[in-house]
């Protein structure tokens, strides 16, 4: 009984105090990286379903004025599972956003964000191995770039390392010849998670490829389940490295931010905060001078004005 107990001990539980106090230890320093003026916002359906009015595009635009967000990734799908998009009945007032939008701030580039879940992940879901599939899709993005959009955003989950249908669709989409962006799942922080078969990360290498075929590729650094802010903050700026590691000097790379409350097993509020993103993201990027990286937020609807302030004093203030 004692030498299974501590077999335990070796194996499992000595391994994982060293890894949060790796994690501690990357959170450790003082940041002095600040906003390359690259930031996005992901923006929720009701901006282009009716809901919204000209006074919040109007407030909106006034919210960025004080931020370094230059994109903001509109969701206007959902996609149908075979690809499609029925844009007339889902996003009704996807043009009457997107020109008030650019007559407001016009220095702010509007990308359709599109996405559905995947197979083998989800079924039913999207299976991206499809030929045909991927025509619907890359139709569909078409169609909302006849509305006025600048770029398509692609939010496809629960995309498996190693996909060969993902970077395919990535590669269609290409000939559109339109900003494409990407959200990415995190990089696989201990070189093995990525084969666990629950599809949560992506290999360093997988990464690299995505981001090589795509003008931004945004990481949703959150639902890490890590319980206290320090870990988390150490994980956002573990995975701030690994990314810088392998994405193009062409590429934006953006880190997302939590700005959404939740409180379960896979993200506990209280750790997975703004600030510590803000902060972990900036002393992943150190004293880099590479320019083609920013901070996300996600989601507006659910920000709070003590998120946006985190966002804005420890990103986009100068000291």
């Amino acid at each position: 009984m004692i030498s299974a107990a501590l077999a335990v001990v070796v194996l499992v539980i000595a391994p994982l105090g060293t890894y949060a106090a790796s994690l501690r230890l990357q959170y450790s320093g003082d940041p002095t990286a600040r906003t390359r003026n690259h930031d996005a916002l992901w923006l929720g359906h009701a901006w282009v379903d009716g809901r919204k009015t000209a006074a919040d595009v109007t407030a909106l635009a006034q919210r960025l004025q004080s931020t370094g967000i230059r994109d903001l990734y509109v969701h206007t799908g959902p996609l149908e599972h075979d690809g499609s998009l029925p844009l007339a009945k889902v996003s009704p007032k996807a043009r009457w956003f997107v020109d008030a939008m650019h007559a407001a701030a016009p220095a702010v580039r509007v990308q359709a964000w599109l996405g559905d879940v995947v197979q083998p992940g989800k079924n039913p879901g999207m299976d991206l191995d499809d030929p045909a599939v991927r025509e619907r899709v890359v139709a569909s993005a078409k169609a909302v770039l006849a509305q006025g959009f600048q770029g398509i955003h692609y939010d496809f989950e629960p995309v498996r390392s190693g996909s060969k249908g993902y970077l395919a669709v990535l590669d269609e989409t290409r000939a559109l010849h339109t900003t494409l962006s990407v959200a990415a799942a995190q990089i696989d922080p201990l070189w093995y998670l990525h084969a666990i078969p629950i599809d949560k990360w992506w290999s360093q290498e997988y990464f690299a490829q995505v981001a090589s075929r795509v003008d931004q590729i945004a990481i949703m650094s959150y639902d890490t389940a890590m319980p206290l802010e320090s870990l988390y903050g150490g994980y956002v700026a573990k995975q701030t490295k690994l990314a810088l590691e392998v994405t193009p000097p062409n590429t934006v790379l953006l880190m997302g931010l939590p700005a959404y409350w939740e409180s379960n097993p896979s993200h506990w509020g209280h750790a997975e905060t703004v600030p510590a993103a803000v902060r972990g993201a900036r002393l992943g990027l150190g004293d880099s001078t590479r320019q083609n990286f920013g901070l996300a937020l996600y989601v507006d609807f659910a920000a709070t004005e003590a998120n946006w302030t985190a966002y804005r004093d420890g990103w986009c203030l100068a000291p």
